[in-house]
């Protein structure tokens, strides 16, 4: 069946962002129904999404998974421009642009784009809001780590072996990967070697490091009145027990989902449990 008749299957969709940069989504899922958004991590991209896409646009909800500038399909800022406050202009430059109310799911990068998005201008167009392994103050050394993979391997890799082998590096509570299918969907070959298919520029503003942020992610978390759901990995070394707490202290009405087994790439370490989460929280609050 294709994708045209078969609305559980992505379909792309072409957006335009801040500057007018264009942007790259996949759409699942009935076109009158709720709206719910996925913004990926750092060096992700929409791919990331496609399983829990399908299950929510099978209970009826319609769902845009985007390719944040610089990543994915998405068109690199010719100007290296990767802020903050320009990424929660594209957010909501996309939100107009699809037609809002929409629930947010944001993973890291994604999820303090969605935050600081909701206290923003135009923000109330956010009307509930998931945060995936992602929370004011997350942990120095774990957003380090996170750091310096995506900064490792500027200058590609001679093999899909070498790739392979960076990621299980990177990912040693998950079994060594035998497919490379996802992994291509990250990688772009020229002249022979394999590199990552994101913006290296991405990293020039150490967009993964929201210590910088931090005040401005408080008064944004202090502000919320939309229903907020927090989803932590328990293995997590960005998001701790303490962290999710002090985040519980500065959103009372937020409820807090734990995935067992999981760290911070929570949504691929379990993906069935995460999607559970997600789209229990996203359907009640519909």
């Amino acid at each position: 069946m294709s994708n045209a008749n078969n609305p559980l299957e992505p379909r792309p969709l072409r957006l335009r962002g801040s500057g007018g940069l264009e942007l790259v989504a996949d759409r699942f899922g009935p076109e009158d129904g709720p709206l719910v958004v996925f913004l990926h991590g750092g060096g992700q991209n929409r791919h990331s999404w496609k399983r829990t896409g399908a299950k929510l646009a099978a209970s009826g909800m319609r769902v845009v998974a985007l390719d944040a500038r610089g990543h994915g399909e998405s068109q690199w800022s010719p100007e290296g421009d990767y802020r903050r406050e320009t990424m929660v202009a594209d957010l909501l430059m996309v939100l107009d642009q699809i037609g809002a109310p929409a629930a947010l799911v944001g993973a890291s990068m994604g999820g303090i784009t969605g935050l600081l998005a909701t206290a923003a201008p135009g923000g109330a167009s956010i009307e509930s809001l998931v945060l995936v392994d992602i929370v004011t103050r997350p942990e120095p050394e774990g957003v380090a780590r996170v750091v310096d993979f995506l900064g490792r391997h500027r200058d590609g890799f001679d093999t899909m072996d070498q790739v392979v082998d960076a990621v299980a590096e990177y990912l040693p509570h998950r079994a060594r990967p035998t497919n490379t299918d996802g992994l291509l969907r990250n990688l772009r070959q020229r002249d022979g070697r394999w590199y990552w298919h994101w913006d290296p520029a991405i990293l020039d503003d150490r967009i993964e490091d929201p210590a910088r942020w931090a005040d401005e992610l408080e008064a944004a978390a202090r502000a919320l009145t939309i229903p907020v759901l927090l989803v932590r990995g328990m293995r997590s070394d960005v998001v701790s027990a303490e962290g999710a707490a002090e985040f519980l202290e500065l959103v009372p009405h937020a409820q807090l989902v734990e995935i067992g087994g999981a760290a911070h790439t929570a949504a691929g370490d379990d993906n069935d449990s995460f999607t559970d989460a997600v789209a229990k929280f996203v359907l009640r609050e519909r």
